[in-house]
């Protein structure tokens, strides 16, 4: 947001989709719609400007042509195209730069609003959501398969909302055959549509499955999807639907999850919602490849069934997933918990 002395709020922003502005811009674009002058003006920026030609000109350019006296940054950008050389230049450019320290409320907060960008520049890869839903005893099906609807309407249309927060969904094959799901953002309104990702080891993606149907709201997506085991005939049907396969082996014949969202990373996926069965649950699990995990839980229970993951079975409580919440709310009347990896985070410490 850009505040003048005397005058307040004279313009904010938002960064737009990937290709569009970034947030300063819009902001200098707000204020010019409200015949403000910024001349002089303090800018806030949650993170730091930009210094670098990529899908748009560097946005610390337009603040310093602008002709702003004062940028406060939340935060520094962790992308080493950056990493202060935008400070620097509004320094060079006679522009007063104030860093606020890590430890402050404001630059914790940035980092954790763009948690998914960070893991990405530090650590190579997506920041990985498990999405899960149960009953109160952790049945996410009965034995016959069935599981629609274990929670309520108003459980789902806020998953939907996750959905849309994430860069890319993933499921597994077994889903895909199982459900025959669309896996796209249709019960909140959207303004983009996550791409979907499939781990599908031997190719058993049907090319008239629901999922290459166009997706809700008129928006396009990609569909991605990872196998271990190479099919031609089949790879060239799944291509002719828009699919772009990927075939990435482990030592035992399935897909490699870890080089996998290093390819996610490199196809600048920031948060992956993981949507699937209790199977992949388990391999994201057993690899430590998962950072949060988003469970909704129906008040009801449901005895034997299909359960939120088979990881394990443990030979000590020690072996655990060790978990830290962060959240818990009533969605409709399910309970929603949001719970952290121990130490998953250690990249927004600053």
């Amino acid at each position: 947001m850009i505040v003048q002395p005397g005058r307040g709020l004279i313009g904010e922003g938002h960064t737009q989709p990937a290709g569009g502005s970034h947030a300063e811009v819009m902001a200098l674009r707000n204020a010019q719609e409200r015949d403000e002058f910024v001349q002089g003006a303090t800018v806030y920026v949650t993170l730091e400007p930009c210094s670098h030609h990529g899908r748009t000109p560097p946005c610390c350019d337009a603040l310093i042509a602008a002709g702003v006296a004062r940028v406060v940054v939340a935060t520094g950008d962790p992308n080493p195209k950056v990493a202060g050389q935008g400070l620097d230049r509004l320094r060079a450019a006679g522009i007063e730069v104030e860093l606020l320290p890590a430890s402050s409320p404001a630059s914790q907060a940035s980092r954790e609003l763009n948690i998914g960008f960070f893991s990405r520049m530090i650590r190579g890869t997506p920041w990985v959501r498990m999405k899960m839903a149960a009953s109160l005893d952790g049945t996410t099906a009965l034995a016959n398969g069935t599981s629609q609807w274990i929670t309520s309407a108003e459980a789902r249309s806020d998953g939907h909302r996750w959905r849309a927060r994430a860069c890319a969904v993933l499921t597994g094959i077994g889903t895909v055959l199982e459900d025959d799901p669309m896996l796209d953002v249709r019960l909140v309104p959207a303004t983009r549509q996550p791409h979907l990702v499939i781990v599908d080891s031997r190719l058993e993606t049907p090319p008239d499955a629901r999922l290459f149907q166009p997706a809700a709201h008129g928006l396009a997506r990609q569909i991605w999807i990872y196998c271990a085991q190479p099919d031609a005939a089949r790879q060239a049907a799944l291509e002719a639907r828009g699919a772009q396969i990927r075939c990435l082996p482990d030592a035992h014949g399935k897909v490699d999850l870890d080089g996998m969202l290093k390819d996610l990373a490199q196809r600048e996926v920031n948060e992956l919602h993981l949507e699937a069965g209790y199977k992949l649950n388990g391999s994201f699990l057993r690899a430590g490849l998962v950072d949060e995990c988003l469970l909704y839980l129906a008040p009801t229970l449901l005895g034997q069934g299909a359960g939120l993951s088979n990881f394990g079975p443990l030979g000590q409580l020690s072996e655990g997933l060790a978990l830290q919440f962060q959240s818990f709310e009533q969605v409709g009347k399910d309970l929603r918990i949001l719970a952290r990896g121990v130490e998953r985070d250690h990249f927004l410490k600053g």
